[in-house]
């Protein structure tokens, strides 16, 4: 199947007072056309930086290298794309070719809809804008009608209602819907979506997951969804990465990896996840993820890792085989 987005050995330097850091180190994965990847990992193992990276939003300062190929995405030369396959880097693109790509191509659902959308625009003009920007030759009534199409997608209810308020007159499971709609008014193929559920109660966050799932379906969405939490990734992915300090320490299907996972770390989150039934209780793991200056000179996770051995000091692991499309990046893995 053809990757729709595939990213090979993406890698983001950022400066800091005590020198480079790489928050994200070396990442490779692919998308094609209506499958979900889950990018897991604690707080501070990268996951947004490089949804950030992919978007061409990272810091000021940043330094970005590898590849990141889009499908259908070319529009000049500066893109460096493939004229055969229309596909562009987007590593390698303007910033004029950036702001063409995103919303069109691909687009990303931010963590906080608060802080995301403006407050003191009403709902429907932020949607239009989205629109606006990619079709500026568009008429005012075609333009309206996208919007309210885009809402209604998004299952919001009374869309004309909704298009007149603020976003501080919606709920928080409104505004995310409002967010999806927006994210998806200029019809990309490529949907990030980071921590969509964060601070939802129960009930909402299963209307969130069941609507990403049900427009993944109908549009053939490529969707990345970046989350902490393993249980939800069961629900919306295909295939699991799980970060750690900057890089994919395990990658697979995600009934293989939730089953059988290979890296200590894998198995840490799921001793550590609540379950409604559970005949042993709770195993944190210890530590912290470790500062990125101070990373030590081996695999990044063996200061907490119980299976310790003297060669997980020596060098980084490479990925390794450890099922048919399971890589795992730990020496213990035969």
């Amino acid at each position: 199947m053809t990757a729709r987005l595939d990213v090979r050995g993406l890698t983001v330097d950022l400066p800091s007072s005590s020198g480079w850091i790489r928050p994200v180190n070396d990442v490779s994965f692919s998308l094609a056309a209506g499958e979900s990847l889950g990018m897991v990992g604690e707080s501070g193992s990268g996951k947004t930086m490089l949804a950030l990276s992919l978007m061409g939003l990272e810091p000021p300062g940043a330094r970005r290298s590898g590849e990141a190929w889009l499908e259908g995405a070319a529009s000049s030369s500066t893109l460096q794309s493939a004229a055969a396959t229309n596909r562009a880097n987007l590593l390698a693109a303007s910033p004029e070719d950036l702001r063409s790509i995103r919303g069109r191509r691909i687009a990303m659902i931010f963590q906080e809809p608060m802080t995301a959308l403006n407050p003191v625009l009403r709902i429907g003009p932020q949607i239009e804008e989205a629109i606006r920007v990619h079709e500026p030759r568009i008429a005012r009534e075609a333009l309206h009608r996208r919007m309210i199409e885009s809402l209604g997608r998004a299952a919001v209810p009374e869309p004309p209602l909704r298009a007149r308020q603020y976003p501080h007159q919606l709920s928080g499971g409104l505004r995310q819907r409002v967010m999806i709609a927006m994210a998806l008014a200029a019809g990309p193929g490529v949907l990030i979506a980071d921590e969509p559920t964060t601070a939802l109660d129960v009930t909402v966050q299963k209307q969130i997951l069941n609507l990403l799932a049900r427009l993944r379906r109908e549009l053939q969405l490529s969707l990345l969804f970046i989350t902490h939490d393993l249980g939800v990734v069961a629900q919306v992915a295909d295939r699991v990465a799980v970060m750690y300090a900057g890089r994919i320490v395990e990658q697979g299907p995600v009934a293989e990896i939730l089953r059988r996972p290979r890296h200590p770390y894998t198995e840490g989150l799921l001793r550590a996840a609540p379950r409604l039934k559970r005949t042993e209780k709770l195993v944190p793991i210890p530590g912290a993820v470790p500062a990125l200056s101070l990373l030590p000179p081996g695999c990044s996770f063996a200061p907490r890792c119980s299976c310790r051995v003297a060669e997980c000091d020596a060098a980084m692991p490479s990925l390794r085989n450890a099922a048919p499309d399971h890589l795992a990046r730990c020496i213990l893995v035969p």
